[in-house]
């Protein structure tokens, strides 16, 4: 089973379902089409086996629009019929299971998800509109539920709002959200990106990794944050593993691609880090991440005029993120333009009179330039303010040059990790 971001593209009429099952590297593949007329809606649907395009089974369905759901219920018995699947009691019970009958609340529960999966300021702020609006519809709906607490988690994951206004609530979200469904495995990772990312409690951060993937071996999105997990511990082989198995479910996601150049990044693989990027650029050119992420692996190898270059791609597709000219403004450090360096630090300061920008960007962008006092000076506000990247002082290159310093093991001692 893939999840609705690998499948989304083939939603297009013309669509070949053999091919796209080929891509996916599934054995199976449901193909089929929906025709609505008032309130009625017809659904025709079809099995085909990948290897030989043999049709395995098919079946038409005719609904009222209000009953979408029992016919999403139909399709998933039939399909298992179909295939002869066994399953237990309580399989049958999760492949049926309705956690919302309300239509709109689901849809807006799928575009939610849709924006949160651009990975950009605006897509976090409507993904979290979209998930609030399905709440709204349905208070019981624990999914969106767990999407509302992504949301949050990510705007102050990716420094959009301070990490002490975003992730308590994202917590809060995930914990309804497990109120109204134990068993939801998108709720224990969101709960746990919010224990490792800002609690910085690692045992409960990695037991509710552990209990999601229990619940949902198939999840890729919960492969990959553990992945994240266990790099930012210093465990890159079982990162490397995670990271591979959450592409392996997701193969034609930038952002499975892109988790895996981050690891490969924290490993100090970087030529490895860089040719998954351009991997990721080749499905996606326009992604502003991958610029960022592309321009760091270049940093590290060296090649600060390369990474200057890519950084002043990823600004302009990134909206008014400070991430992208912090990182450019380490590379000028790095490549001796000191004067450009400074003046995005002023700029990066002004910018923080409005909106947040995370001291351990500025923090890392004195390490370039030298200057460990100041690095040090704002690495401390970091730890006060719980900045989520300080997580990853244990193995982030940009850090390298305090590592030798007494302050740099204090300060990994006060956030909880060891050297």
């Amino acid at each position: 089973m893939r999840p609705i971001s690998a499948v989304r593209k083939y939603v297009g009429l013309e669509q070949d379902a053999v091919a796209a099952g080929l891509e996916q590297k599934v054995d199976a593949v449901l193909d089929g089409n929906i025709q609505k007329s008032g309130e009625r809606v017809r659904v025709r649907v079809r099995l085909l086996n990948v290897a030989d395009g043999r049709q395995l089974w098919a079946e038409q369905f005719d609904e009222k629009f209000t009953d979408i759901f029992s016919v999403q219920d139909s399709v998933a018995g039939k399909v298992s019929g179909a295939l002869a699947v066994t399953l237990t009691g309580e399989e049958k019970e999760l492949l049926t299971k309705r956690h919302t009958n309300d239509i709109e609340a689901y849809h807006l529960y799928l575009l939610g998800r849709y924006h949160l999966n651009r990975l950009t300021d605006e897509g976090f702020w409507k993904a979290l509109d979209y998930f609030q609006r399905a709440i709204k519809k349905d208070p019981n709906y624990a999914p969106a539920h767990a999407g509302m607490a992504d949301a949050y988690n990510s705007l102050s994951g990716f420094n959009v709002i301070p990490p002490k206004e975003g992730f308590p609530k994202g917590k809060q979200a995930a914990e309804e959200a497990l109120r109204l469904d134990e068993r939801l495995a998108e709720a224990h990772i969101a709960l746990a990106n919010a224990k490792f990312l800002h609690d910085w409690n690692w045992p409960e951060a990695e037991g509710e990794f552990r209990r999601a993937l229990q619940l949902s071996p198939g999840y890729s999105d919960g492969h990959q944050m553990y992945g994240y997990y266990l790099a930012g511990m210093g465990r890159f082989d079982e990162a490397v593993r995670e990271m591979k198995r959450a592409q392996e479910l997701d193969p034609l996601s930038p952002v499975k691609i892109i988790g895996l150049g981050e690891v490969f990044h924290l490993a100090r693989r970087f030529d490895e880090a860089a040719a998954e990027y351009r991997k990721a650029l080749e499905m996606d050119p326009n992604f502003g991440f991958v610029h960022w992420a592309l321009g760091r692996a270049l940093t590290g190898k060296g090649e600060y005029e390369e990474a200057i270059a890519a950084f002043q791609k990823a600004i302009p597709l990134s909206g008014d993120s400070p991430d992208e000219p912090a990182e450019l403004a380490r590379a000028y450090a790095l490549a001796g333009r000191r004067r450009e360096a400074l003046k995005i630090i002023d700029e990066l300061k002004r910018q923080s009179e409005r909106k947040y920008v995370a001291p351990t960007s500025i923090a890392s962008i004195y390490a370039a330039l030298g200057d460990r006092e100041q690095a040090f000076a704002w690495l401390g506000r970091a730890r006060v303010e719980r900045d989520s990247l300080l997580v990853l002082l244990k193995v982030e290159p940009m850090f390298d040059s305090l590592r030798p310093d007494p302050r740099f093991i204090d300060l990994l001692h006060r956030v909880g990790l060891e050297p």
